[in-house]
């Protein structure tokens, strides 16, 4: 893409320093004086009536005050909505007598200090009238009046287009698979918390580590009466999302409490609170049909989903419809039927999660293609060069053009630096007790929200100051990810201005731009390009004002510092500021509102190659290759983080993580001692091999990288263990106990 002085760079992020020594201050550690603590007293029941609440023992400890579901409001609302006018199904209050899951909100204790607070939560008695619990999805539907009194059995979603049925009745071979995919915890590092301070002038301040600052504005106001313009939301320093902060959890109570309390309030939670009482990756169940001619071009594409949305609808329903958008922008397929639908059960509640639907949906069909490959007799590669899309195909189901999309660049490149050819013959070792095999899969992501029925804006401002330095005022969510570092990378290349002389702001719904939000893998190529256009608009601002203070032509060098120059005149940046502002009695401030006119596909390739110990059935990941299309890397040290950490979550997908319940509802693992995460030990050397094409509307070609670094590598690792030992495995996550189950079942089970 040419030769950049700071793009593509590894730079250090700006809080790195402080994060290594301890210094790096989030929520919990910022509290102001007279604060009151909040612990939310959680049903201990999946499904239950509370008959009645006991609360004078605990309000009997000083200072203590408690409020439940008689005292709050019954304003019902959908906590993964994010604009008004989305209608969203509300079904969720912020507390609530008619518990549904195991962690549903049921009372709020405040008190003068945390150990107090929970001291009195232990002393609240509740009386609870227990409901048969409902947590498979089949039985759910059936059963779903019990659980809501809306009368909905489920939210049903469904993508067309051609002619699906005449595809099939003249299909030379039709093949059919059920994947599963699990309930996934986000197990980001830092528990939930949120902090309510009611400001003069009436305004009620919501300091939280979100995604999307204006939607919690949008939340709060539901149960709240005020104005947004009185609702102020600040996003603070965040250890950690994975989509878990993208939906607003304990906002709106926070908020409630504090302004009925007039009082700031703080509620933090512990890791258990936070795995049964937030949001999880929805499970699926996928049956999925392909229809291919003679060839083994596929014709055709039916889908049944069912998605379990847990107790609440949330942002479940979104997601669902997300899974069905991306299946025409990887394969060409020329006629699709994608069903689905969301169903509410009484386990903790779904919602965004890292890839946002991608890493289910592609679990499902990159499972059934290599299995199709096998059964059908056709080479993996093959089949997927002859049916993958090409650049600048248009979707058919509607969405946007695909753009420059280098999924074949993947795939070919993939094979070769990974010796596919030579590692994809299984191998048995050590006399047969250990199977090496090897697996791939490809995915797709998107690039913001052009084209779909949500709007995607950005807005942000910028000063050059008087000392050469700058300040971009942007709705920038960083999550650990180093986006405000990007920003500042892109300002620097655009003004010449070094990035540590930068500062970027981040969501602030009273003294920020406006945006959307960090979702849809927006940051980059859409709050990236805001910026970009934004140091534009300012060096040529500066530029023009320059050469009214001279009376001559003037040029700016981003090589030399900014430097201005006119004639025989070099003027340094910041005082060039310096004098326009004294002499032309103008500062150099700009704004710039960036709507996308586009969203095109980021695209990518695992491969990985595994041993399988057949007594055990625990996997070791030997060898493991991310391919990854992304136009044109920004922080190419921030794109292989991302990397690494999206890789470590797919495989705790394919192998270890599974949030499992009881016919009863409840939780059979609340911890890390029980819900397996991958660690660093058994992390393989991931190694990283980016296509960089460059993309039209992206900042300096740049395109998403951070959801779909995660999407692949689930598939991947099922599909390498499934050639290493022959059998068909699609429920998620292949647990050991599955493996050898699957392993030492006949032949013919092993086949179905």
């Amino acid at each position: 893409m040419g030769e950049f002085r700071y793009i593509g760079k590894n730079l250090p992020r700006a809080d790195a320093w402080d994060k290594v020594r301890g210094a790096y201050a989030y929520l919990a550690d910022t509290l102001p004086g007279g604060v009151l603590h909040g612990s939310i007293l959680f049903s201990p029941h999946a499904h239950a009536l509370v008959t009645d609440i006991d609360t004078s023992a605990a309000e009997a400890l000083p200072g203590v005050t408690v409020l439940t579901c008689k005292d709050a409001p019954e304003t019902r609302y959908n906590s993964g909505e994010w604009f008004p006018g989305q209608n969203d199904h509300p079904d969720e209050t912020v507390l609530t007598g008619h518990a549904r899951h195991v962690g549903d909100r049921v009372a709020l204790v405040l008190a003068r200090d945390a150990k107090t607070a929970l001291e009195a939560r232990k002393r609240v008695v509740v009386t609870y009238r227990k409901l048969p619990a409902l947590t498979d999805m089949e039985e759910a539907e059936r059963g779903a009046a019990a659980l809501h009194d809306d009368g909905l059995s489920s939210f049903p979603g469904r993508i067309e287009y051609g002619d699906t049925g005449a595809a099939f009745a003249n299909a030379a071979y039709i093949e059919r698979d059920t994947i599963t995919t699990p309930k996934i915890h986000h197990a980001a590092m830092e528990p939930h918390a949120v902090l309510a301070i009611p400001r003069p002038e009436g305004v009620l301040e919501i300091q939280s580590p979100c995604q999307i600052v204006f939607g919690v504005q949008h939340a709060v106001a539901a149960v709240v009466p005020l104005p947004l313009a009185k609702i102020r939301i600040v996003k603070v320093p965040m250890g950690g999302s994975f989509g878990a902060k993208q939906e607003v959890v304990f906002e709106p109570l926070c908020a409630w409490a504090a302004y009925r309390m007039k009082r700031a309030v703080f509620i933090n939670t512990t890791r258990e609170e936070t795995m049964l009482a937030t949001r999880t990756r929805a499970a699926t169940e996928g049956i999925v049909e392909t229809a291919l001619d003679a060839r083994g071009r596929i014709t055709a594409r039916r889908f049944d989903i069912r998605m379990d949305a847990g107790a609440y609808l949330s942002g479940s329903k979104k997601v669902m419809m997300a899974m069905g958008k991306k299946v025409p922008r990887l394969y060409h397929i020329p006629n699709l039927i994608f069903a689905a639908r969301a169903i509410r059960t009484s386990t903790t509640p779904a919602g965004a999660c890292r890839g946002y639907g991608s890493p289910q949906i592609h679990a499902i069909t990159e499972i059934h293609t290599d299995l199709l490959c096998r059964r059908l007799g056709i080479d993996p590669v093959a089949f997927r060069r002859d049916n993958l899309v090409r650049p600048f195909d248009e979707d058919p189901s509607g969405g946007a053009n695909i753009g420059n999309a280098r999924i074949l660049d993947c795939l070919e490149q993939g094979v070769a630096a990974f010796g596919w050819e030579a590692l994809k013959t299984p191998a048995s070792i050590h006399g047969g007790r250990y199977r090496r095999g090897a697996g791939f899969a490809l995915a797709t992501h998107g690039n913001g929200y052009y084209k779909t029925i949500y709007h995607d804006v950005s807005c942000m401002s910028m000063r050059l100051t008087e000392d050469g330095s700058v300040v971009l005022r942007a709705g920038v969510h960083e999550m650990g990810a180093a986006a405000t570092s990007a920003m500042a990378q892109i300002v620097a290349e655009v003004t010449g201005i070094t990035p540590d002389r930068i500062t970027v702001s981040e969501g602030d719904t009273q003294f920020g731009g406006y945006d959307i939000g960090c979702q849809a893998s927006r940051g980059i190529f859409i709050i990236g390009e805001c910026a970009r256009l934004c140091a534009v608009k300012a060096v040529e601002m500066l530029c023009a004002e320059t050469s009214r203070l001279l009376n001559a032509p003037v040029t700016h060098d981003a090589r030399d510092g900014g430097t201005l120059r006119g004639g025989d005149t070099a003027i340094p940046l910041g005082e060039a500021v310096r004098l326009i502002e004294m002499k032309n009695r103008t500062a150099i401030e700009v704004f710039v509102q960036h709507q996308g006119d586009r969203n095109p596909a980021s695209y990518g390739a695992h491969f990985a190659d595994v041993t399988v110990d057949t007594m055990t059935g625990l996997v070791r990941v030997n060898k493991y290759l991310a391919v990854h299309d992304i136009g044109q890397a920004i922080g190419r040290n921030f794109v292989e983080g991302q990397i690494y950490g999206g890789v470590q979550m797919g495989i705790g997908m394919a192998l270890t993580e599974e949030l499992v319940f009881d016919a009863q509802g409840n939780p059979g693992m609340r911890n890390f001692d029980k819900y397996h995460l991958v660690n660093a030990p058994d992390m393989p050397a991931v190694d990283i091999l980016l296509i960089e094409k460059g993309e039209e509307g992206g900042p300096f070609g740049a395109k998403s990288i951070g959801e779909i670094a995660t999407v692949p590598a689930a598939p991947a690792i099922v599909n390498a263990v499934n050639r290493a030992l022959d059998t068909a495995m699609t429920r998620l996550p292949l647990t050991p106990a599955r493996i050898v189950e699957a392993y030492n079942a006949p032949r013919a089970q092993r086949d179905t």
